[in-house]
């Protein structure tokens, strides 16, 4: 019966984790402006891999595997952001219509030369 609860609950974190995806492919292909694409992907790409990794920690049981699925869900909770963070600012800084396509905060190019 024990197994049958953690195949349970192990399959709904793998379902979650798949649900997120599709919602992440679907933000992806939406929006037609590249940062708004990339934080669909960043923060779905986290989150659904979290979720999976986590199923997959439930039913691999209490070893050394299961350690290392968390490892990894602790990297990318740190490294994910900091990479879309990078590439933002990337495109923020190369852009040259980047005030043609969303609102920037801050002084302008004009404003700043008066």
């Amino acid at each position: 019966m024990l197994e049958w609860i953690r195949f349970g609950i192990g399959s709904f974190f793998l379902f979650i984790g798949m649900v997120i995806f599709c919602v992440q492919l679907f933000g992806v292909f939406r929006y037609k402006y590249v940062l708004n694409r990339m934080h669909a992907a960043a923060m779905g790409d986290t989150l659904g891999i979290s979720f999976s990794l986590v199923g997959l920690m439930i039913f691999s049981g209490l070893n050394f595997t299961t350690l290392k699925f968390a490892l990894v869900i602790i990297f990318l909770w740190c490294a994910s952001p900091v990479s879309s963070h990078l590439i933002s600012r990337l495109e923020v800084t190369t852009n040259e219509n980047l005030e043609e396509n969303c609102r920037v905060e801050g002084k302008s190019a004009e404003e700043e030369a008066e």
